[in-house]
């Protein structure tokens, strides 16, 4: 079985006869893959059925406000699982690789404690990778580092701990048809209501905000382009994003690669069996 697993489950679980009341011994779960690829749905139902709770391991769902142009889990779907990793910071703020790994760590140590499945969903990489490699973020100065160029896969030696890693698969053509459909049903009125908002409330300025759909979102509003322009060049910044996420998780082989219908009984049968 091809599975990230530095105990297998089953293993784990007879440790957990032992263990404190209420603490949670089994692997820590991750769900990855491209973004569009049906993160939230999947890890949504696994969370129901093996009493789990959410951690994004998405770097631009920590934004506040930024909502419906990062696909963020809605409100409803929050309010049946747990939710972590979302709306930290203001899209103005720095957030870095080793702040979400420190969050990540507290949020998996509290889950457990309360006899609950953690479950990191996300394509953010280097956000996972520094998470199961152990990555140590400190500079000559002492002071946190947590920019993109500081790590690369090239630095995954060993994974420390138990976590288990499934991906996602789809065929190229049918990943590139759900970004469609997603981009298509973004460009709505709520969309541009957002867009306006947090241009009212950070300006233009911030790099967060001159990512993925806002952009051209705003530059619609503006007149400078056209709709079909607008949807099409969305498109294509979600398509590069796709490609580069696979690119890096790809080079990881201890991550299991499953089509999206496969993953729930397989996912629960291993935590179960």
């Amino acid at each position: 079985m091809i599975v990230a697993l530095s105990t297998h489950p089953k293993e784990t679980r007879e440790r957990s006869e032992a263990s404190l009341e209420g603490e949670y011994l089994m692997p820590t779960l991750i769900i990855l893959g491209p973004t569009g690829s049906g993160k939230t749905g999947v890890s949504i139902e696994l969370a129901k059925k093996l009493n789990g709770e959410i951690i994004s391991a998405d770097s631009r769902a920590i934004y506040k406000g930024m909502d419906i142009g990062t696909a963020k889990p809605t409100k409803e779907e929050q309010a049946d699982i747990p939710h972590f990793g979302l709306d930290l910071v203001s899209p103005d703020d720095r957030f870095t690789v080793s702040d979400w790994k420190d969050y990540a760590l507290g949020q998996i140590k509290a889950i457990k404690s309360r006899g609950h499945l953690p479950i990191i969903v996300g394509g953010t990489g280097l956000y996972i990778d520094a998470l199961i490699y152990d990555y140590q973020f400190k500079g000559p100065t002492g002071q946190k580092i947590g920019d993109f160029e500081q790590k690369s896969c090239s630095d995954r030696t060993e994974i420390k701990g138990d976590y288990v890693l499934i991906g996602i698969k789809w065929g190229t053509e049918e990943l590139r048809d759900r970004l469609s459909k997603r981009i298509e049903q973004m460009f709505r009125p709520e969309l541009y209501e957002e867009v306006k908002k947090l241009v009212q409330t950070y300006g233009w300025g911030s790099g967060a905000m001159k990512s993925n759909i806002y952009e051209y979102a705003y530059k619609y509003m503006t007149g400078e382009l056209t709709l079909d322009e607008a949807k099409r060049k969305a498109f294509y910044e979600d398509w590069h994003l796709a490609k580069r996420q696979l690119t890096w998780f790809k080079r990881n082989p201890e991550i299991k690669w499953l089509e999206l219908e496969k993953i729930p009984e397989f996912v629960i049968k291993l935590y179960t069996e």
